[in-house]
């Protein structure tokens, strides 16, 4: 699947919040949905991607970021912001998730 395939929540939930932070760090979530067919196993494997980044210190962000290295504690906080907005879209059954245009918002 490509990220164009989430539900408008998922999109807004991990891709957006991933931007407003790094556009390197919405990469990494990016590469994610061409590994997965569902929009749940994307949320799956998002979250484990989540819990090893948070095992990262300051010598692994050069890993994740190319240009700007944002500080770890930043980092961390954004991806707490992106685990619960997983856990909000979890809640949200799949029949009830909105796949429209984002464009058309």
């Amino acid at each position: 699947m490509d990220t164009d395939d989430l539900s408008i929540a998922a999109y807004k939930g991990i891709i957006i919040e991933a931007e407003k932070f790094n556009h390197d760090l919405t990469l990494q979530f990016g590469l994610i949905s061409y590994d997965c067919l569902t929009e749940d196993e994307f949320l799956a494997k998002t979250i484990m991607l989540i819990e090893e980044f948070k095992t990262y210190n300051s010598e692994d962000l050069p890993d994740i970021f190319y240009d700007k290295i944002p500080d770890l504690e930043s980092f961390k906080k954004t991806l707490q912001a992106i685990s619960k907005n997983i856990s909000k879209i979890k809640k949200i059954p799949l029949a009830k998730r909105r796949f429209e245009d984002l464009d058309a918002e």
